[in-house]
Formats: structure tokens, C-alpha cells, sequence
């Protein structure tokens, strides 16, 4: 029996895959939440994968863009299954397309363990270093934010660069990343360091005409008041260097670079607010309130012109856009939190926005998931810190350990509080407003339920009342805090809406097949069905006949429930599949079919016909695909004009599968004469060959002849020794060697002994020809 979970079996690998694959596709076309928020610095881009963010939330659960591109993956499988010859499961998965775009939502869940573990993975310096101090403190701010203990391993090959770069002539923004890394490993820096890198940056603040120049120094100078206290640090102007940030600014609360360049932008805004919190900082006097004031005002103007998505989250984003500094929704939402946390830190007054904005800032950093970006990451982390704890107002981000329930299972609805880092709430209640099913909104199946808060786990729980069936449903959820200081303090969001599915194993009953006549539509023949384990009933039947089939599905509240698919296939023995609904007639599912009106469909194949029954459900625990029996069915002659069968598909796995191992049967060897013959015919073959040792050792050697100069009696020796060679060949050959390797050395030792030979025998020649001349 081939059991479907959640009416995906057959299609789950493949759904999976084009999942990763939608999600992977929205990360590098950059289509994802504010991915990818500038060039790339060493990272990828694409969606990060770690062990424990394998799961389906980490594919599914991000955005409804995510959610969209994710149900038109299953779509796509569903059609391409569906042309191939399983259209059964094609169609399966064509309702689970459906059901995904229709519950496009996304679900925030706080930072876990999965961005602790991308954190090592992409702040992995080469070496034991990091390529510039930039990535140093990126990477050290990452992990102390995370709790990643990650200090020792680069402070030894990181304070070196620091001390290096405060004690030359380096540029504002290297100084800066100096000090904010210093700020974190505290390298032994002395204060005579810090009063030369403090005066250089009192300069540039001086003669500053650009929002990056009064950025990074006074950025510097604010860093250096936190890391020792004998410096002095204080702006002596510091009304002036306000009022020359604040004329940057423009009329909707966006900011200039500089004073030659028309151009604004949402990411300079943030870099202002730094600045402006860092001037405040080090003044002395303070700022006149009406000038901290407008920039509160900059600050209200600034957010009518952030963006939202349906879901509820909200951002910002770059109008112009310019080719060589443009920036994307991440890095610049992330700019603009960090300078309005800064900013809001520094003044007395608080700063009044919408709470439901601030909650959609910090839904957006969450919904982004874990970016396989360092840049991504660290923009991601660091603005979620500075809403950890503002002074504006903190989310509170309500989250679900699951959403898919178990009726069977007798699940708890269990719903939990924290803030955007996951730390614990401050007291609330947390209450269950209404529950609605998708399909019928108007209809609340819960009203009013307050979950019980479990001091132990964290967790506010609740039963699931006996209204609450199979299906899915819209939970609207409403946190209300108990102590009133906490209200101004953090931002609930109002009613929060989280879709979720109750699922459950469906009771089957009076499962039956039979055999009906057609005229009078009595039973034939009826065997019963158990469809919780496969079945193999034997029915025969002619063309007058029909044949039903009928079962019973309630849901574990004993109510009937129709599922998204219900079909009966039937298989000829030719491969040719004819697929039938169900339905519904009453309480139970039924079907007929009249063998006599589809003789023509079946292209009059007499036969055996195989029965196999899938019923499915999204919420449908106990999904199945078996096979329940065969039919031998008996039907007409077919006519001379009556259609063919269709041309089944070549079996793919038959043609590019592993074909069928050969086994070679080596030819049998002849026989062999006996060991004694073999003997006695070497002997009578060596016999020439020892009566030839004994003549040569009777008549003796004949030197006479033998060159006696040096350079003729060389080649003479070269010349014998070659032709010992060759005999030392062919004694090698008979041993190991095969004949090519014989045949290449042959080769080379036959040239040698042309040269040497004719040498040799030039020499004997020319001897011979004195000795007759004299």
C-alpha cells in the first residue's frame, strides 16, 4: 500500500526540488525581500542552506512572494506529471498549487540557531583574517550580537591591522572600521594614539563638505568618547556641523551626500541621523531643541514614504536609482532603522510613529529568512539589534511552533512571544480573537478565547474547542499587554491574522466493489474493501454490465468530508489507463460506470483491467494510492472503423536505464598433450643447441680478427653487446612484456645496431682491403 501524506506522495521530491529552486531563483534574480542589498563582497547571494534550516518552513515560509513562486513550482510539476503517463498524480498536485496560492502568508519567526550556524559559515576569514577591518567588525558585530563566541580566533591577526591603520595617515571611514573593531576586541591601543586619530578627525569635521566625510569622523570621535575617557573629543562648533548635515536635507526627509549633488536618497537619511546623534553626542552645549526638533519632523516625512507589502510588512527603498550607488531595499531599510534608533537614543523627547510601522520594519528583516550574503546577514542582525532595544517602540513578534494541527493527535494550539532576537516578552495575553475557515469567512468557528500562558515553556496554549473540524482556517490573534507602561514601550500590531491547517486520519467505511447487471441493476457480485492496507478482489464482467464502486469518509469529528481527490483508475493489460471521479451521493462516495456506453473508450480491449484507488487531502493524514483488484472484462469485437489505442510512451527507465549485466563465457581451452611429451620434444629442441656450446668449446674463440685501436674495438664491443640486447629483449618479451612495449624498444636497439654495426664492419673492410694491398 503506497501511503500519501498530505496528498503528496509521487510528487513530494519533486515539489521540494522546485521549491529550492523558486526560493533559490527569488534570492539570485534579487526579486527576494531586499536581496541582494548591494555587489556582491564575497558571498553568493543565493538562499543559504544550513542543517538546521532544512525544512519545509525555511523553503515556504517567508513571503508571499516566496509562498507565489512556490505554488507556481508545484503547478509546473503538477502539468509536467500530468503529460507524463502518472496524470493521476499530476492532478494531486495541481490541488496542492491551488491551496498553496490561496494560503500565500507569511509566518515570523525571531532570530534562531540556523542564523547562528549561516553566521559561521559566511563570516569564515581566510587565513584567520578578514580582508579589510570593514568585514573584521561586520563579521565581530554579527557574532556578538548572536552570542557566537568568535573573539580569540581573530584578535590575534586582526588588532595588528587596527593598531596599523590609528597609527598612519589612513582615510576617515578606515579609521572608523579601526575603532569599531577596536571597540570590540579592545586591542592594546594607547591614549596618545587616540589624541592623534581624534585631532585628524577634528579636522576633517572642520573642513567636511560631504554626508560620508561627517559621517565617518564624527562616527570616529563618537567611538573614541566610549573607548577612554583622557581624550577630548567634544565639538567646538558642533551648532555649526548640525546645521551643515541638516542642509543636506531635503523637503520629504530624505538626504544629499553633498551640496554638488541634486541627487537624494532614503540610504543617505540614515547615514544623516547617525551623524546628527553622534553631533548631539559631543556637543557642548547641547543643541538647541528646535533644531532637534526639525529632524523630527525629517524623521515623520521619511516615513510617509515607506513602502509596504500585503503582508503587512513595511520598508524602504531607493527612488532614483543610480547604476554605480545604487543599494537595495535591505541595506537601506537597515540604514535607516540604525540612524533613527541613534537618533531617538540621544534626544530627551520621544519620537512618535505608527507602532504597526515599527512592527513591519522588523517583519520585513524577519521575512527575509537567512540571506547567504555576509553583507545581507550583517545588515539583517544589526538592525534587528537596534529594535531589540529602542526607544521608539520594541516589536513583539507573535509566532507559531507549527501550523499545521492534528485533530488525531489532540494537538495544542500553542502560540509564542518574543522580541525580533528571541527574547522573552513582557507579561500579556495573548487572545484568540476569531477563527474562520478559508472557504467560509463569514462563519466563525472560535470567538474569543483567551490561551493559557505555561510560565515553564513559554507558551500560550489552547485546546481545540469541538467547533474546530478538518480544513483550513484564518486564526486572528490580539496581544494585550498587562502592565500599561509596557504599552508605550512596545508595539503589538493590533490583530495579527495566521493561516492554519487542522489536519486528521479519516474514517473509511462501507467500502465496497461490485458487479451490477444493467438492466435491472441487480448485484451480481459485491466484495467488500479494507482501504488501510491493499487489496486484491477478482471481478469479471462483460459489456451489459456495470461496476460500482462506493465508500464512506468522516472526519475524526464524525463529519462527512469530501477531499480535493478522489479518482479510480483503470489499467489494461496494454498499459492503456482510463481514469474516473468519484462522487459524492449523500454520505458517501460513489461511482458507476456502464461498460456498455464506454466499449468506445476503452477501444474495445477485452482484458484484464487493473483497479487502483486514490483519495487525497491536504489535511487528509491517512492519504492512499492502492491497488484494490482487477476486472476481467469481456467486450465486443471492435468495427472496422472503431479508434485505436493511443501510442503508449517508451519506457524510459527500459532505454537509459542499466541494461542487463553481461556474463562472458570464455572458450574452453583445447586439451594438452601430456607433461612427459612436452618434456622430451624440449629436450630433442635443446640438443641442437648444446651440440653447437660443445664445438665452440672445442674449436675455441677466433679473436684474430678483432679490432685492436680504441674507437673500432669500442664499436665492435657496442656491436655485441647490442645483439646480447636483442636476445635479452626476446628473452623479456617471453616473460612480461607485451608486444608493443617489445616492439618500441626493438626499435630504438635496431637503429643502435645499424650505427655501430656499420662502423664496425667499415673497420674490417678497410683492414682487409690493406692487408691484400700489401
Amino acid at each position: 500500500m503506497n501511503k500519501l501524506p498530505n496528498s503528496m506522495s509521487g510528487g513530494i521530491g519533486l515539489i521540494t526540488l522546485l521549491g529550492i529552486f523558486g526560493k533559490a531563483l527569488l534570492q539570485s534574480t534579487k526579486l527576494e525581500r531586499g536581496l541582494h542589498s548591494q555587489p556582491s563582497q564575497g558571498g553568493s547571494g543565493f538562499f543559504h542552506l544550513s542543517q538546521s534550516s532544512l525544512s519545509l518552513d525555511a523553503f515556504f515560509g517567508f513571503s508571499p512572494i516566496a509562498d507565489l513562486v512556490v505554488a507556481a513550482a508545484v503547478f509546473v510539476a503538477a502539468v509536467a506529471v500530468g503529460m507524463a503517463n502518472n496524470r493521476m498524480t499530476g492532478l494531486l498536485m495541481l490541488a496542492l498549487a491551488a491551496l498553496s496560492i490561496c494560503s500565500a502568508a507569511s509566518i515570523f519567526r525571531p532570530v534562531s540557531d540556523s542564523h547562528r550556524s549561516a553566521a559561521l559559515e559566511l563570516f569564515s576569514p581566510a587565513d584567520g583574517s578578514f580582508a579589510s577591518l570593514e568585514e573584521a567588525y561586520e563579521a565581530l558585530r554579527t557574532f556578538e550580537i548572536l552570542g557566537v563566541e568568535k573573539k580569540g580566533d581573530v584578535s590575534a591577526a586582526t588588532c595588528p591591522s587596527v593598531t596599523s591603520v590609528l597609527g598612519s595617515s589612513s582615510a576617515p571611514k578606515e579609521l572608523f572600521y579601526a575603532l569599531k573593531v577596536n571597540s570590540i576586541l579592545k586591542c592594546n591601543v594607547d591614549d596618545t594614539s587616540f589624541e592623534v586619530v581624534a585631532s585628524r578627525l577634528k579636522a576633517v569635521v572642520s573642513d567636511a563638505s560631504s554626508l560620508l566625510d561627517f559621517y565617518y569622523s564624527i562616527g570616529g570621535l563618537l567611538l573614541i568618547k566610549d573607548q577612554t575617557s583622557g581624550v577630548e573629543v567634544l565639538l567646538g562648533d558642533a551648532e555649526g556641523t548640525f546645521q551643515s548635515i541638516k542642509a543636506l536635507s531635503q523637503s520629504d526627509g530624505r538626504w544629499r551626500y553633498s551640496s554638488s549633488n541634486p541627487e537624494s536618497s532614503t540610504y543617505a537619511a540614515g547615514l544623516a541621523l547617525e551623524a546628527l546623534a553622534g553631533v548631539i553626542s559631543l556637543a557642548s552645549p547641547e543643541i538647541n531643541p528646535s533644531m532637534i526638533r526639525t529632524v523630527k519632523n525629517d524623521i515623520v516625512k521619511l516615513f510617509d514614504s515607506i513602502e509596504k507589502y500585503d503582508d503587512g510588512t513595511f520598508y524602504f527603498d531607493e527612488k532614483v536609482v543610480d547604476a554605480r550607488e545604487h543599494r537595495g531595499p535591505l541595506s537601506v531599510t537597515s540604514s535607516v532603522i540604525q540612524g533613527l534608533t541613534a537618533f531617538a537614543s540621544v534626544t530627551s523627547e520621544s519620537i512618535t510613529l505608527p507602532e504597526d510601522r515599527i512592527l513591519g520594519l522588523a517583519k520585513f528583516f524577519l521575512g527575509i529568512g537567512i540571506p547567504g550574503d555576509a553583507k545581507d546577514l550583517f545588515n539583517q542582525i544589526s538592525s534587528l539589534a537596534c529594535l531589540e532595544n529602542n526607544r521608539v517602540s520594541i516589536p513583539l513578534i507573535l509566532s507559531l511552533p507549527s501550523t499545521v494541527l492534528s485533530l488525531t493527535k489532540k494537538d495544542l494550539l500553542k502560540v509564542k512571544v518574543n522580541t525580533v532576537l528571541g527574547s522573552n516578552s513582557p507579561p500579556l495575553k495573548v487572545k484568540l480573537l476569531r477563527a474562520f475557515s478559508s472557504v467560509s469567512k463569514d462563519a466563525p468557528v472560535i470567538e474569543s478565547q483567551e490561551l493559557k500562558y505555561d510560565p515553564g515553556s513559554t507558551f500560550h496554549s489552547l485546546v481545540l474547542p469541538e467547533t474546530i473540524d478538518v480544513g483550513s482556517y484564518i486564526f486572528v490573534f490580539e496581544l494585550a499587554l498587562q502592565d500599561s507602561e509596557d504599552v508605550n514601550t512596545y508595539a503589538t500590531g493590533g490583530q495579527t491574522q495566521i493561516p492554519i491547517y487542522i489536519t486528521g486520519v479519516m474514517k473509511i467505511e462501507n467500502a465496497a466493489v461490485a458487479v451490477l447487471d444493467s438492466d435491472l441493476g441487480t448485484v451480481d457480485t459485491q466484495k467488500s474493501l479494507n482501504l488501510d492496507q491493499e487489496n486484491d478482489v477478482s471481478l469479471s464482467a462483460n459489456h451489459l454490465q456495470k461496476l460500482r464502486l462506493s465508500f464512506r469518509l468522516s472526519t475524526p469529528r464524525g463529519h462527512t468530508y469530501k477531499p480535493h481527490q478522489a479518482f479510480l483508475k483503470l489499467k489494461h493489460e496494454t498499459k492503456v489507463e482510463h481514469i474516473f471521479v468519484l462522487k459524492i451521493s449523500g454520505k458517501q462516495f460513489e461511482l458507476v460506470l456502464d461498460f456498455l456506453g464506454l466499449v468506445e473508450k476503452f477501444f474495445y480491449l477485452s482484458g484484464r483491467y487493473d483497479l487502483q484507488l486514490t483519495v487525497g487531502d491536504a489535511v487528509m493524514e491517512n492519504s492512499f494510492l492502492l491497488p484494490i483488484g482487477h476486472v476481467e472484462l469481456d467486450l465486443p469485437e471492435a468495427p472496422e472503423k472503431a479508434p485505436h489505442p493511443p501510442l503508449q510512451p517508451a519506457d524510459l527507465s527500459s532505454r537509459y536505464g542499466p541494461k542487463a549485466e553481461i556474463a562472458h563465457v570464455f572458450r574452453i581451452p583445447d586439451k594438452r598433450p601430456p607433461k612427459e611429451l612436452s618434456l622430451s620434444f624440449l629436450g630433442l629442441s635443446l640438443l641442437p643447441l648444446l651440440g653447437f656450446l660443445v664445438g665452440l668449446c672445442r674449436l675455441g674463440v677466433n679473436l684474430k680478427n678483432f679490432p685492436s685501436s680504441v674507437l673500432p674495438a669500442t664499436f665492435a664491443m657496442l656491436f655485441h653487446g647490442g645483439i646480447a640486447a636483442v636476445l635479452l629483449l626476446y628473452v623479456l618479451f617471453w616473460l612480461k612484456l607485451d608486444l608493443f612495449t617489445t616492439l618500441k624498444a626493438l626499435g630504438f636497439l635496431g637503429a643502435f645496431l645499424i650505427f655501430v654495426g656499420h662502423r664496425t664492419l667499415s673497420h674490417l673492410a678497410s683492414t682487409s682491403a690493406k692487408l691484400k694491398s700489401a
